[in-house]
Formats: structure tokens, C-alpha cells, sequence
């Protein structure tokens, strides 16, 4: 997630111990894990929950929004309380969150929403407090940039290693069913975070920079409201209706609140982000990348979640080796990326990173889902990840040469804003595209086809025509065919009759496959069409941007 973030305001020095070390990379692990989790398991949430399509996306996505929106003012509220017990905190949340989602009841999606709200509050804390504990701690660019290799690597490990882990917990078997056991994977993150916590209590020591800190809570207020009406917006609008009132009015209230925010942030002293970064065009340029670029990154992995897990229905450790394939060249690349970036202008690694991410998803798109090895996909996965590893290392270098050195650790903390807020963006746009087009396709094909719309008839009205002890799970069938495309595909086609031969059941099953394949397949498409701007933007506006280049421009706008 973030890679940098720059604590503001003078400290006390103090010597960093290995306690600390530790501490930060342990709970930056667990904040990463918490991120990862779903990725391989929302096939079988989606089957043991019966989830609408929609509801699996705001899955995903309640834990990001906590992140975008809090991250920059945790790492004031660790500035001015103390960052050891706020790294304590954030892995306590993440183990609360944990343990809410293990304790789902069926049917209890809204228990494993909040739980990941609750999580991704604590990945908030997690994220920017690990990294200024480390700083404040190193006294010398040396030690500081080996403190922050070791918490980079934590982080890296730590979104190689979870889908695995995650992949192997579904197959132990679950009292509450089949696909019950995506519950275990909740319950690992939760143990990992209590001894995360304790290792900070006992090992880390304390630090903190209160002078001149102070949150900004009307802009943290209007930007969360305005960020959280527009993804209501975009996700919902697949299920409601894209002219539906509630949908209409969310991007309404998006609209007026993002009003707000600016015009608060002009006029505080020290606002949550300094909109006069934005007058500087290299950093308004950067930023711009910043945004589509890491959407298209995420929007892939979450197109290549519901792919493999939903839509082909591979098992939670067969969907893990897409994911070792987007993940792996984080850990190949690990060792060079930063000379790269070095050596070479972070404007033209930039751009190449964007464009690997959308010559991989050109690929993706362009294999049907009726493919069904792994071995197709996995190519094309690997050159995302080799793309994202090349891109998200260069972001903030790119973002701080863009600005006068007096501005560097404001456009840092700027930058882990925007990329997080193109992070979550992924999943909830990439959903609505695809399941729009899905249900559409559905629909159609129903209204075209009397004798499917029949056979329908007949599904729906199956529970009445079925033994009491059998009707229970031909109602919770139905209501699957009803949810969505996702439920549609997920219900088989045929099952068992009484003497053992297979009878028709789910006359949608073939239709919505089609459909779900063509749908995340332009999903890809939009992914590699916003990388492919992305890369291009930043190879021919920030690509003659040296390593060496200092701006030295008025700070336009600084307040005294």
C-alpha cells in the first residue's frame, strides 16, 4: 500500500531499537494481509453468503475506504498522541474486524462488512504510524533507508504470502458447510494482529511530533462524505439503476460535499491536503497518473478475483495462483526497483510501469473465461505485477521531484491519498461496468427466448414443488438466480434427481457464464485503456524529469 509517507514536525531523536523494527514490520504485514484477504475467497463468500453482485464489491471496498479516507489524519493523530499506542490500536481494530468476519452468521454479510470497516480503520492507523515510527527513529539516510527497505520487504511478503495462506485455510472443512470455511482465513488475520499487538507493547518505543499538528475534522468530514456518497453511486448503480433516485442523489451529495472540502481546505491553516500542491502542473500531472493508473492496477486484481473464484469457481487455493502470478514480481523486482529508479528518469519508469499493467490487461482481455487453465492467465498477470511493482516505487519519488523541496513531505502524504483513492476506486467502477453489462446481456437473452423465460418461471417456482426437508436450499437457490449475474452463475445448472440422474434446475447457469465472461472482459478492457492513458501522460509529460532536477519556484500560495 503506501510506500512513503513523511511524518511532519520536529521530534525529540531517539534511537531506532530492533523492537521498533520489528513492530512496524509486523503490523504493516498484517495491514497488507487484511487488504489481500478477500481477493481469493469471494467465490466462496459469494456461495455461502449468497450475496448480491453489489455486495461482493462493497466487500472489497469497506476496507479500503477507511484507508483513503484516514490515513492522513492518523498520521497526525500518531504526530500528536503518541505513534506506539496508535500502532497498537490499529492492529487491535484489525483483530476485532478479524474475528467479526469470522464469526459471520449465514446470511450476515452486513457482520463481515463492518468487520472489514473495522479493519480497514486499524490498516489506516497501521499504514502511515509503522513508517514514522521508522523515521523518527533513524538518524542517517543509511539507517533510514535500510529501516525502510526491511518494512517494504514486511509489506511486500506480506501480499505475496496471504492469498496462499488464505487459499490453504478454505481447505479445512467448516461446520457451517461446503463453503463455510472462507471464515478461517478472518480468523488467521485476527491472531496475527493480537501478536502484532503485543509485540508493540512490549519491543517498539515511542514517538510523537505534536508541535504544530492538528486534524483538520471539517475537511475529513466533507471528504468522506463526498467519497463515500460517489462509491454508494457507482456500486449501487449496477443493482438499482443507474437512474435511480438513491444513485442520482449520491452522486449529488458526492458532487456538493467535494465543493465543500475545497472551499474548507483553501481557508484553514493546516488543511488535510494543500490544494496549492494542484498549482503546480508536474504534481497535477503526477497526481492524475497517480489516480488511473493504480485504478487499473486494482481493478484488475479484483477482475481477476471474481473471474477465477465467482466465475470459473476455482477453489480458494487454485484462485491463489493468479494471485501468486500478480504478486511474485513485487518480490522478484524487490532488489532492482529502486535503482531502476534511480539510474533511469521516475517519469519514464513510471510510464512503463503503467504500460506493462495495460499491455497485461489487453491480454486478459482478450481469454475467454470458458478457458479455464490457469496457465492462460498466468503470463499476463505477471507482467501487471511486474508493472505495478515498477509504478507504485516511482509514484512519490515522482510526486516529490514535482514540487519545491519545502513541499516534499506534503506531496508525499498527498500522493498516499490519491493512490489509495485510485485503489478503491478499482474494484467499485470495474463492478458496475461488468455487472451492468452482465445483467443487461441476462435480460435480453430472457426476453428474446420464450422457452428460457418458461423454464424460469418454472425455477422460481420450484419451492412449492419440492418435500419440506428439500425446500430450505431450492429457496435459497432461487434467491441466488435472483441476486444477480454472480448468484446466476453460481447456481448449477442441473442437479441430482432422486434415482441419481441430473435434472435441469438452474436454467441460467450457461447464459450468465457468457455473459460474466464477456462483461469482466471489458472490464479488463477498461483497465488497460486507463493504463495505457496513464502511460502515456507520464512518458511524454513527466519522462524528461530527472533525479537531479530541484524546483525552485515561489511556493505558490504558501500561508506564513
Amino acid at each position: 500500500m503506501s510506500e512513503t509517507v513523511a511524518p511532519s514536525g520536529p521530534a525529540a531523536p531517539v534511537e531506532l531499537r530492533r523492537g521498533t523494527l520489528v513492530a512496524a514490520a509486523a503490523a504493516v504485514a498484517i495491514a497488507q494481509i487484511g487488504l489481500s484477504i478477500p481477493a481469493v475467497i469471494n467465490g466462496f463468500i459469494n456461495q455461502d453468503l449468497h450475496t448480491t453482485s453489489t455486495t461482493l464489491t462493497w466487500i472489497s471496498d469497506a476496507f479500503l475506504v477507511p484507508v483513503t479516507l484516514l490515513e492522513l489524519s492518523f498520521g497526525v493523530v500518531g504526530d500528536l498522541f503518541g505513534r506506539k499506542r496508535l500502532l497498537a490500536a490499529g492492529a487491535a481494530l484489525m483483530a476485532v474486524g478479524g474475528l467479526l468476519g469470522f464469526f459471520t452468521p449465514s446470511g450476515g454479510t452486513g457482520v463481515l462488512i463492518t468487520g472489514q470497516v473495522v479493519s480497514g480503520i486499524g490498516a489506516a492507523a497501521i499504514f502511515p504510524t509503522s513508517i514514522a515510527m521508522l523515521a523518527a527513529g533513524t538518524q542517517s539516510v543509511r539507517q533510514r533507508a535500510h529501516s525502510i527497505s526491511i518494512w517494504a520487504a514486511a509489506l511486500t511478503g506480506a501480499g505475496f504470502i496471504s492469498p496462499v495462506l488464505a487459499g490453504l485455510l478454505a481447505r479445512i472443512p467448516h461446520s457451517g458447510g461446503e463453503y463455510a470455511s472462507w471464515r478461517y482465513a478472518f480468523l488467521a488475520m485476527a491472531v496475527l494482529a493480537v501478536v502484532s499487538c503485543a509485540i508493540t507493547l512490549v519491543g517498539a518505543q515511542n514517538s510523537a511530533a505534536p508541535l504544530g499538528r492538528s486534524l483538520d475534522w471539517p475537511g475529513q468530514i466533507t471528504i468522506a462524505i463526498s467519497l463515500f456518497a460517489l462509491l454508494y453511486a457507482v456500486i449501487q448503480g449496477a443493482e438499482d439503476g443507474w437512474g435511480s433516485v438513491p444513485v442520482i442523489g449520491g452522486f449529488v451529495v458526492a458532487v456538493v460535499f467535494m465543493a465543500l472540502f475545497v472551499a474548507i481546505e483553501r481557508r484553514v491553516d493546516r488543511p488535510l491536503i494543500r490544494l496549492d500542491l494542484f498549482s503546480n502542473r508536474m504534481f497535477t500531472v503526477s497526481a492524475v497518473v497517480t489516480v488511473v493508473g493504480m485504478f487499473a492496477y486494482l481493478g484488475t486484481a479484483y477482475a481477476t478475483s471474481i473471474r477465477l473464484s465467482a466465475i470459473q469457481e476455482y477453489t480458494p487455493l487454485a484462485t491463489s495462483l493468479g494471485f501468486f502470478c500478480l504478486n511474485v514480481m513485487g518480490v522478484v523486482l524487490f532488489p532492482v526497483s529502486t535503482r531502476v529508479v534511480e539510474r533511469f528518469s521516475p517519469g519514464v519508469v513510471l510510464g512503463t510501469g503503467m504500460a506493462l499493467i495495460g499491455i497485461g490487461d489487453f491480454v486478459l482481455a482478450a481469454i475467454p473465461a470458458t478457458n479455464l487453465s490457469i496457465g492462460a492467465v498466468a503470463a499476463p498477470l505477471l507482467v501487471v505485477g511486474a508493472g505495478f511493482k515498477l509504478a507504485v516505487t516511482s509514484i512519490t519519488v515522482v510526486a516529490v521531484n514535482s514540487v519545491p523541496t519545502s513541499k516534499a513531505g506534503m506531496a508525499s502524504g498527498a500522493t498516499s491519498m490519491l493512490r489509495d483513492g485510485g485503489l478503491t476506486l478499482g474494484p467499485a467502477i470495474v463492478g458496475a461496468i461488468a455487472l451492468t453489462n452482465a445483467a443487461n446481456a441476462i435480460n435480453a437473452e430472457i426476453a428474446s427466448s420464450p422457452s428460457l423465460k418458461s423454464a424460469l418461471d418454472s425455477f422460481y417456482a420450484a419451492p412449492q414443488h419440492v418435500p419440506a426437508a428439500q425446500r430450505p436450499a431450492v429457496e435459497a437457490a432461487v434467491h441466488a438466480v435472483k441476486s444477480g449475474p454472480l448468484g446466476q452463475n453460481g447456481v448449477p445448472a442441473q442437479v441430482p434427481g432422486p434415482d441419481g440422474t441430473p435434472i435441469p434446475f438452474n436454467p441460467l447457469k450457461d447464459v450468465a457464464f457468457h455473459a460474466l465472461s464477456h462483461a469482466y472482459a471489458i472490464g479488463y478492457l477498461v483497465c488497460g485503456i486507463a493504463a495505457a492513458a496513464a502511460a502515456l501522460i507520464a512518458l511524454t509529460m513527466l519522462g524528461r524529469r530527472r533525479n537531479q532536477d530541484v524546483f525552485t519556484e515561489p511556493d505558490a500560495g504558501e500561508r506564513p
